[in-house]
C-alpha cells in the first residue's frame, strides 16, 4: 500500500468517527427537545456550533433521516420531526406487536447471565423511582432500559434493527417530551416485573400476552390524549 493511500484511508477513517459521534451528539439533541421538534436544520449554524466541517455533518443529517429524527419537506428543507398523537398511536401499534414477539423469543432464548442482569436493573430503577418520584424513569436508555434488554435477548437480528434503531430513538424522544400526566412510573413498573417473571419461567405465551397489554395501555393514554383534543 502507498503512503498516499495509507493516509486517504487514516483521512477517511476520522471523518466517519467525527460523523458517528456527530450523529450522536445530534441525536440526543433531538430527543431531549435542544433542537426542538419541527426546527429547520442550518447546516451552517449546526456547523459552526459543533465545530465540524459540512461532510461529516451532512452524513450525519443522512443518518438521522433514515432514524426518523429528521425529514425533508420539498421547497423547505430538512426539519426536525413533530411527533403527532396520530404518529405515536401508531409508532405503539407497531411496538405491540413488535415488542410482543421480542418477549415470546426472549423467554426462549434469554441467558441466565442476562436475567440475573434485569432483576438487578428492575431493582435500581425501583430505587430511582422513589428518589425522583418517577419524574425521569422513562428516560432510561441503551442497557439501562427494561425494553432495550428484552429486544436483544430476543436474539433476532431483525427486531433487533426495527426496535431498536429505526423506531428507538422516535420512542425516547416521545418519553422526554410528553407531558407528565401521561406517565405511570410506578405501575409501569410492576409490569415489568410480571413481563420479567415470565420470562424467568420461560412461559412465551405468558410473556408475549403481558408485554403487548403493558404497552397498550400506554397506546390508551395516547389515544386518550388525542380524543380530548378533538
Amino acid at each position: 500500500m502507498s503512503v498516499e493511500f495509507a493516509i486517504g484511508d487514516v483521512a477517511a477513517s476520522k471523518e466517519a468517527t467525527k460523523s458517528e459521534n456527530l450523529t450522536e451528539q445530534l441525536i440526543e439533541e433531538i430527543v431531549e427537545g435542544r433542537i426542538e421538534s419541527g426546527s429547520k436544520i442550518s447546516e451552517p449554524e449546526l456547523a459552526k456550533r459543533f465545530e465540524v466541517s459540512r461532510g461529516p455533518l451532512r452524513e450525519a443529517i443522512m443518518r438521522l433521516e433514515g432514524l426518523g429524527l429528521i425529514e425533508r419537506i420539498p421547497h423547505v428543507g430538512a426539519r426536525v420531526i413533530t411527533l403527532s398523537q396520530q404518529k405515536l398511536v401508531e409508532l405503539y401499534s407497531v411496538r405491540e406487536a413488535l415488542e410482543g414477539m421480542a418477549a415470546r423469543l426472549a423467554a426462549a432464548h434469554i441467558s441466565d447471565e442476562e436475567l440475573a442482569e434485569l432483576e438487578g436493573l428492575l431493582a435500581r430503577h425501583s430505587e430511582h423511582i422513589d428518589e425522583v418520584a418517577g419524574a425521569s424513569y422513562f428516560h432510561q436508555h441503551g442497557d439501562f432500559d427494561f425494553h432495550y434488554r428484552i429486544i436483544k435477548a430476543s436474539q433476532n437480528s431483525q427486531l433487533v434493527h426495527l426496535l431498536c434503531n429505526e423506531l428507538y430513538h422516535l420512542l425516547r424522544m416521545y418519553r422526554y417530551q410528553s407531558p407528565r400526566t401521561q406517565s405511570r412510573p410506578e405501575a409501569a413498573l410492576k409490569e415489568h416485573l410480571f413481563i420479567l417473571d415470565a420470562i424467568k419461567n420461560r412461559d412465551q405465551e405468558l410473556a408475549e400476552l403481558l408485554m403487548r397489554r403493558h404497552i397498550s395501555r400506554s397506546k390508551a393514554l395516547i389515544e386518550q390524549n388525542l380524543n380530548s383534543m378533538t
